[in-house]
């Protein structure tokens, strides 16, 4: 009997685990062939800008390149909402005799009963669940619930490879940065050639940068980019005040770019907050105050602030490139409750720097003070 996989799936962008789940299922199942099937339109993913279809479907035919992987446009071509169950019964009026598996991730199967007409699904395909090592005993444990729930179970399939997120890959790609280990050299070049997902405007503001203050702004985008959503914040929105936020670190107080800023009475390490603003809206034609407010309070914080503001300031004290004691308990914080993380931040900010002697910022202690009270 003929056995074939489908792997259907947005890839905004296609990246390096996407193909090593690809290659283990092929592996595993023993497929005749794997179907890989870019989404039209998700309905998972509605209120994001996506890069395009044409896009996306070149960079998957980049990166699928085994013999037995071939980039199917169906969806595409079906344009619309792309729903999972009309693929599904695509795919088995062309293959009525064959073995169907339908691929995805363990963070797809938590969906899963949420999507449209699962059990229809469920009808025509098996699901095949990739999943790392370190996730084979907790999704084996969850055969028996989805079992008792939809009267058959799923396939597992073990594979090697390292968590990487498309978000990332966004927010790298979009401010001049090297994507190529997360997505291989062939759709990294694509994308900086077709420049699908780079900010023009971004790469110049983070080019009045030093080097390694432009890598810190890069990871703090990462940073912002990977909680804004489950923030409700727009990934453009966090992806523009994240990108900005150090925007005038580096400039002299004679730069043109702040001609006409006067500097409010801060400490000297403040200051940079007030003067990127300043540039993001007088010299790059920033409007939306939200976003020069995220810039404006992103080292002191202030008393009242939005999400947005919030998650800028964290991203900024906890990306990936900060060592210090305690950081790991506050990212960690940082994915579950915003407001604790902020509060803990805080109060660790304003000990240090009463530690070490330095000056506590007015406008910083007003800020621990209301997120202490908003949380009791």
């Amino acid at each position: 009997m003929m056995k074939i996989g489908i792997f259907g799936g947005t890839f905004d962008p296609v990246h390096s685990e996407h193909v090593a789940l690809a290659s283990a299922a092929i592996d595993a199942l023993s497929l005749d062939r794997l179907f890989v099937v870019p989404t039209f339109l998700s309905p998972h993913k509605q209120g994001r800008r996506v890069a395009s279809a044409e896009h996306r479907l070149a960079m998957c035919r980049l990166a699928f390149s085994q013999e037995k992987e071939e980039v199917c446009d169906y969806e595409i071509e079906a344009g619309g909402t792309s729903y999972s169950y009309l693929t599904c019964r695509h795919f088995r009026a062309l293959y009525p005799d064959a073995e169907i598996y339908f691929v995805m991730g363990t963070d797809m199967l938590d969906f899963f009963p949420h999507w449209k007409e699962p059990q229809d699904i469920l009808s025509h395909v098996r699901l095949a669940v990739g999943a790392r090592a370190e996730e084979l005993t907790a999704l084996e444990g969850r055969q028996s619930a989805f079992s008792e729930r939809f009267g058959c179970g799923f396939s597992v399939v073990p594979f090697v490879g390292a968590p990487v997120s498309s978000t990332k890959i966004r927010a790298i790609a979009a401010l001049g940065g090297d994507v190529s280990a997360l997505t291989g050299e062939k759709v990294a070049a694509y994308l900086e050639a077709e420049g699908v997902y780079r900010d023009d405007m971004l790469c110049r503001a983070l080019a009045l940068e030093k080097p390694s203050r432009r890598e810190h702004s890069i990871r703090v985008a990462v940073m912002a980019l990977s909680r804004a959503e489950s923030l409700g914040i727009p990934e453009e929105k966090a992806l523009l005040a994240a990108g900005m936020h150090d925007v005038a670190k580096n400039l002299l107080p004679d730069s043109l770019y702040l001609a006409g800023f006067v500097p409010p009475d801060c400490p000297p390490p403040v200051l940079h907050q007030f003067s990127g603003a300043y540039v993001a809206e007088h010299a790059f034609g920033v409007t939306d105050e939200d976003v020069l407010n995220a810039i404006r309070y992103h080292t002191s914080g202030r008393p009242h602030m939005s999400e947005l503001e919030k998650l800028v300031f964290l991203a900024d004290m906890l990306e990936e490139g900060r060592s210090y004691p305690g950081v790991e308990e506050c990212r960690q914080l940082f994915y579950r409750d915003i407001d604790a993380c902020l509060a803990l931040c805080l109060e660790r900010q304003l000990a240090y720097l009463r530690e070490c002697g330095g000056t506590v910022y007015p406008l910083t202690e007003q800020t621990y003070q209301w997120i202490k009270e908003e949380r009791i």
